[in-house]
């Protein structure tokens, strides 16, 4: 069974979602799609950059932490006239991320330190069972 690595998800046009599985190659693939999607928004660039990393931390956390065999992680970005909100949403209810200072010999760790740094906003929301969805927020700058 050949199974597709994303999922076009039917959202309104001012937002995007879109299933990937929960590999390095989808978490990449999450950064990628963002990217276009955004710079398709014409928002100014240190916000696409902003939330460019943002994506590309919680996919890779999806990916690594949120895993569950199987089933896929969405990735989903609503604009508002005043927010862009950043959603990650994968299977492992149970496994809460928090950000925790990392060991300086360590090579990971430092995602939602990162995710806390550059969003105005982010945390957890239990559900759908029994998944979890992180997100972060980007105020926008006014026009």
């Amino acid at each position: 069974m050949n199974q597709k690595s994303t999922t076009q998800v039917p959202v309104p046009a001012h937002d995007f979602g879109v299933l990937l599985s929960p590999t390095a190659r989808g978490a990449r693939l999450a950064r990628l799609l963002a990217v276009e999607w955004l710079r398709s928004r014409e928002l100014p660039y240190g916000v696409t950059e902003a939330a460019a990393q943002i994506v590309a931390e919680l996919a890779a956390n999806a990916a690594t932490h949120g895993r569950v065999s199987g089933r896929n992680f969405r990735l989903a970005l609503r604009i508002s006239p005043k927010v862009l909100r950043i959603e990650v949403t994968d299977t492992r209810g149970e496994r809460l991320p928090r950000a925790q200072p990392a060991s300086p010999e360590g090579d990971s760790g430092r995602g939602l330190l990162l995710v806390e740094a550059l969003a105005d906003r982010w945390g957890v929301e239990l559900g759908p069972a029994p998944g979890k969805t992180v997100w972060a927020e980007l105020v926008l700058p006014h026009p």
